[in-house]
């Protein structure tokens, strides 16, 4: 993966991502490309920054505290960003689980709702 370098249009097909949000990374600065005028080229520490970007969005974190996390990295090291982390994903994990409660309780509710509506359909003339 050394040699990974990748153009803007190909960092937006690998991670299918759009050239808006390819841009408002790298306005938000969690990406930092090598530029040629007006090309950017990215390399295998940005391919992995994007990696994380796009996971941690999937487990739900917001971009500012993506941004926060890989800043510490270069801040702090390993065993800071690593310690981070782990707290981090303890409170998603919490919230997670709030949220799948809360989930499954509609689920149960919907349910009810339409087996009472369905009933009820066999009552109507």
């Amino acid at each position: 993966m050394t040699d990974v370098r990748l153009s803007f249009k190909e960092m937006c097909a690998r991670f299918e991502v759009t050239p808006r949000t390819l841009r408002y990374y790298e306005y938000i600065e969690l990406l930092d490309p090598e530029k040629d005028g007006r090309a950017r080229y990215y390399g295998p520490r940005e391919v992995a920054r994007m990696t994380l970007i796009l996971r941690g969005r999937r487990f739900g974190f917001s971009l500012e505290e993506i941004r926060q996390w890989l800043l510490l990295y270069g801040q702090k090291g390993t065993r800071a960003q690593l310690e981070d982390w782990v707290d981090q994903a303890d409170r998603q994990l919490g919230e997670l689980d709030r949220q799948l409660h809360e989930l499954q309780a509609t689920i149960a509710d919907l349910r009810a709702l339409r087996e009472t509506a369905a009933v009820e359909i066999t009552r109507l003339p």
